[in-house]
C-alpha cells in the first residue's frame, strides 16, 4: 500500500495481540490499540469509529452494534480465532464487508490437547492425582485404578473437519482399529481410506465409540447436543472428550452420567461459562478433566494466528481475497 491507503486505520481489539502482527499492519497502515484489560467493549466501540479495518483480537460479540459503531467505511474484519460463533456473521455478510478468520494453523495445538485430554481422562491422571493428594495411593491390589485401552479401540468424531483429521491422524499412531464419524456431508474416498474412517449417523457414533470427541462447530443444531440421551447411548467404558465450544454439552446431564458411571471419564478443554465457576459440580469429580481452553495455547500457534489475521485485514482493505475468508 501507499499513498492515501497508508493512512488506513485499523482497530485491534486486544492489547495482547502478538507483535508480529502489530509490525506487520503497521508497516502501511495507522494501528489503533485498545488497551483495557479485560477488554472493555466500550472502548472497542469508541476506537472503533472511523476505522477501515478490525483486526478483533478477541470473543466479544462482533455484531451489528460493533458495527455500526465503526460506521460505513469498515471495509475488512479478522478475527483471530478458528470458531467464529460469537459473530453475526449474516449481519457481517448482509453488509458486504469481508471477514477472515484463522482455522488451519491452530489444527496441530489444538490435536496435541485433545489427545493429551483424551489419555489422561482414559488413564483416570486427575483421579490418581487425588488419591496421592489424599494418602489413598494403594500398592496392594494388582487391578487397581485400571484404565481404558486405545489399542483396537474405535474412535468417533462428531465433526471430521482440520482439527479432527489431525486428531485422528495423531491416533492413528496409537494402533487404533478405526475412526467413525459424524457429519452433514460424506468426506472423500481418499480420506476415509487414510483415515481408516466411516460415516455414520449420531447414534451409531455414540453406540459403537469407545472414545467419543467433540470437534464440530457450535450452531443452532449442535447446541446441547450431547445431553443426558446422548450419554445413555454410549458404552459404559466410553471416554468423552471436547475440543470445540462448551455449547455442544448439557453439563448438567455431563455431570449426573459421569457422577453415576453411566460412561467412564471425560475431559474438557471448552466448558459453560468460561470461566468455570469455582463451585461448579463438574470440579467435585474424580473422573473428569478440566483445562481452561488451552487448545491453541502455544506460542507458536498464537503468534501464527496473529499474523494470518493481520494479513486478512490487509488483504480486505486492498480488495483481495483473504488468507483465510470465513465465507
Amino acid at each position: 500500500m501507499s499513498g492515501e491507503e497508508a493512512k488506513c486505520k485499523i482497530l485491534v481489539t486486544h492489547p495482547e495481540v502478538p507483535q508480529a502482527a502489530i509490525e506487520l499492519l503497521s508497516r502501511s497502515c495507522e494501528v489503533i490499540m485498545c488497551e483495557s484489560l479485560p477488554t472493555k467493549r466500550s472502548e472497542i466501540l469508541e476506537k472503533s469509529k472511523g476505522v477501515d479495518g478490525i483486526f478483533w483480537g478477541g470473543h466479544d460479540a462482533l455484531n451489528a452494534e460493533a458495527l455500526d459503531a465503526a460506521g460505513p467505511q469498515l471495509k475488512s474484519i479478522s478475527t483471530m480465532s478458528a470458531g467464529i460463533d460469537y459473530v453475526d456473521v449474516p449481519e457481517v455478510k448482509r453488509r458486504k464487508i469481508p471477514l477472515g478468520h484463522t482455522p488451519i494453523v491452530l489444527n496441530d495445538a489444538v490435536a496435541d490437547t485433545a489427545v493429551g485430554l483424551l489419555l489422561a481422562a482414559a488413564r483416570r491422571f486427575h483421579e490418581g492425582r487425588l488419591k496421592i493428594e489424599t494418602g489413598s495411593w494403594e500398592t496392594f491390589h494388582l487391578n487397581w485404578m485400571l484404565g481404558q485401552d486405545l489399542r483396537g479401540s474405535v474412535v468417533g468424531f462428531f465433526g471430521f473437519g482440520g482439527i479432527a483429521k489431525t486428531i485422528a491422524k495423531r491416533l492413528s499412531s496409537f494402533d487404533i482399529d478405526h475412526v467413525l464419524y459424524t457429519t452433514r456431508r460424506r468426506a472423500s474416498e481418499e480420506t476415509e481410506l487414510e483415515y481408516k474412517a466411516k460415516k455414520v449417523d449420531f447414534d451409531t457414533l455414540l453406540a459403537e465409540s469407545d472414545f467419543v470427541i467433540a470437534a464440530a462447530p457450535l450452531t443452532s443444531e449442535t447446541a446441547g447436543v450431547f445431553n443426558a440421551t446422548a450419554f445413555g447411548k454410549m458404552k459404559k467404558s466410553a471416554v468423552f472428550v471436547n475440543i470445540a465450544r462448551g455449547g455442544l454439552v448439557n453439563q448438567k446431564d455431563l455431570y449426573e452420567a459421569l457422577k453415576t458411571n453411566q460412561i467412564f471419564s471425560a475431559g474438557l478443554d471448552v466448558m459453560t461459562p468460561e470461566p468455570l465457576p469455582t463451585n461448579d459440580p463438574l470440579l467435585s469429580l474424580p473422573n473428569i478433566v478440566l483445562i481452561p481452553h488451552l487448545g491453541s495455547a502455544t506460542e507458536r500457534t498464537r503468534s501464527e494466528m496473529a499474523v494470518i489475521a493481520a494479513h486478512n485485514v490487509l488483504r480486505g482493505l486492498a480488495g483481495e481475497p483473504m488468507l483465510s475468508p470465513a465465507y
